[in-house]
């Protein structure tokens, strides 16, 4: 696999589209720092680490209102083949303002806003909406 975080954004979309409420993700540092910023900003109802010996795995509960999934779009941005960076001045805005930017800076994975605050830029990694 090559991109294991578009792996992690599939797998999510799909189970939302399948209406699942539960979809499990293989585990790393950075797939376990975007889970927790979807659980902070309100996107899932819970994230979990499983440790299964091997690579471990996180478990994401999805949020649905009523029928409707709360998360209505996902999009991978900065790929393995082509890395997309913004400074301080240019962090993306996700439909202005109501959606996120999961940014990689030197302080760590944080949101759009977050990172604003902190004043740093850094991998623009995913949006999600």
């Amino acid at each position: 696999m090559t991109d294991p975080i578009a792996d992690m954004l599939t797998r999510i979309r799909n189970a939302i589209t399948a209406k699942h409420e539960t979809v499990e993700v293989p585990a790393s540092n950075m797939k376990k720092a975007i889970a927790d910023i979807l659980l902070a900003e309100g996107y899932v109802k819970d994230a979990k680490v499983v440790e299964d010996g091997v690579q471990g795995k996180i478990v994401i509960d999805l949020k649905y209102a009523g029928k409707q999934s709360v998360i209505h779009g996902l999009k991978r941005v900065s790929k393995p083949g082509l890395r997309t960076y913004a400074d301080t001045e240019n962090l993306p805005k996700v439909i202005g303002g109501l959606g996120i930017a999961i940014i990689s800076t030197s302080k760590g994975i944080m949101t759009d806003k977050q990172a604003k605050a902190a004043n740093v830029g850094g991998e623009v990694l995913c949006y999600i909406w």
